[in-house]
Parts: C-alpha cells; structure tokens; sequence
C-alpha cells in the first residue's frame, strides 16, 4: 500500500492506494500545534480503523502548502513506518512542462492537481480546486503549465465578511440557495455560492475566449460540491483528483 498525503491550510487528506485502487480516504485536522509523535498516532488510529497494519505501507508520497507540517509529517510517517516519505516540491519529475517566472514558487498541491488532470484530459485544460482558497490553473499544449489566478476561498471570503462586520454572522455553505434571498443567512449563503458559481463560468468563458476554443475544465476540492447545481459550463468532476495525482507522481519519482 502507497500512503498518499495532502495537507492544506484546513485538513489533511490520507489515501491508502493498492495498485490503481483508492482503499480508503481520511481527513485529520490541519494543526500546527500538534508534534510528530501525536500525527503519528492519529494516523495509526486511521490505518487502524481501516484494517490496516503499518508494515503493509510500502512507501509514501505528500504534498504541502503550510511549511511546519511539511517538516513534521514526513517525521510522523518515518515513526510510523521505519520509511522516509516523497516530498512534492520543484525537482519532482511531472508530466508538466513549468512556464512560470519562478516554478519553484509553485505549491506542491498545485502540481500534483495539475499532473493529474493533464494525464486525463486534452488541452487546453483549466483546473479549479475550490478550498480554503481557490485556484485556477491553465495547461495549454504539450501539457504547458503557463499559469493561472488564486482567489481567495469561498468560505474563507465569508468568514472574512462576518470578521469584519458587526452585524453579519457565521454561516454555514450548506442550506437552501435562492436569488431573492428572504433573510440575513440566506442572503450570505446564497451570495457566495451564486456568485462563486457565476465567477467560475465567467473565467472559463474569458479562457476560451483568450484562447480562441473551448477550455477543458476540471473542478475539484472540498467546496466545488456546492456550486455544482449552479454552474452553466460542463465542468468534469473530480474528487479525488489529488489523491490519484499523487499516487501517479510517486510512481514517476520513486527511484
């Protein structure tokens, strides 16, 4: 089994990989607090709930965007397994071919993502990964990384407004979403994911036009499902889109 590990600003994703089979997926809380020794026995727990023993671990491949958990994790697994762990960063070998002014400022989960959608899909290709924030990465050509636009989350863009005001409150995304929204809490949920949704189209509708044809478009991470029943472009879903890249990358890295 191949331990695949994502950690974002928010969580932390496992995927235990058999052969091309995802056998399991968890999240853990991304938490800077906590040391190697307490990720490690969360992580033991999760193999545990899942039946399986830290020696089937054969190796292990991770990607970060918060640097102290980029040092801590790789520790955890090494406690866990006796093994060191595949580090996502600028040397690893892709299947991208990197247009930026400097790509090694390009995050791992940016590349893992991007990898993974190319290895499906025909350019040109937009890959949306909606999270704490949201990124939208274009490939063109031969698998050309030439670049893209990060906006802030749609959640963390609420929680922002409710930060900064002094009579709208925390909500949740999850609830009914109408135009003419009836209340305060509607009003706010409704405007996020209405507008976020709306955003989304609009941008893939100004690549295709830059572009002169059609943009593939993949949508993935943990907020895409809830603008979904409101987007106009055919966007393809992919859910585990950052699992399935890091497993390929491993594969492409491991010698």
């Amino acid at each position: 089994m191949i331990l695949a590990i994502d950690i974002g600003n928010t969580h932390i994703v496992l995927g235990g990989l058999v052969d091309n089979d995802l056998k399991f997926s968890a999240r853990l809380a991304s938490d800077t607090e906590k040391t190697e020794d307490q990720y490690a026995l969360e992580i033991q727990g999760i193999l545990a709930l899942h039946k399986v023993d830290p020696a089937e671990i054969e190796g292990g491949i991770l990607s970060s965007t918060v640097p102290y958990l980029q040092e801590i994790l790789p520790r955890a697994f090494r406690l866990l397994t006796g093994k060191d762990i595949l580090i996502v960063g600028p040397e690893t070998k892709t299947n991208l071919h990197i247009q930026m002014d400097d790509p090694s400022s390009i995050a791992g989960d940016l590349l893992v993502s991007s990898a993974a959608a190319a290895a499906q899909y025909p350019t040109p290709l937009a890959v949306i990964d909606m999270g704490t924030a949201t990124t939208v990465i274009l490939i063109t050509g031969d698998n050309n990384y030439v670049g893209g636009l990060i906006i802030s989350g749609m959640a963390t863009a609420l929680n922002a407004l409710a930060g900064n005001t002094a009579r709208l409150p925390y909500i949740d995304l999850a609830g009914e979403v109408k135009l003419q929204a009836k209340n305060t809490v509607e009003a706010l949920r409704s405007g996020a994911v209405l507008g976020y949704a709306a955003m989304m189209d609009g941008l893939m509708q100004q690549f295709s036009e830059e572009l002169g044809e059609p943009v593939n478009a993949v949508l993935t991470g943990g907020l895409s499902k809830y603008i979904l029943p409101y987007v106009s472009y055919p966007y393809k879903v992919e859910p585990d889109l950052m699992i399935e890249g890091l497993k390929m990358l491993y594969e492409m890295n491991k010698k």
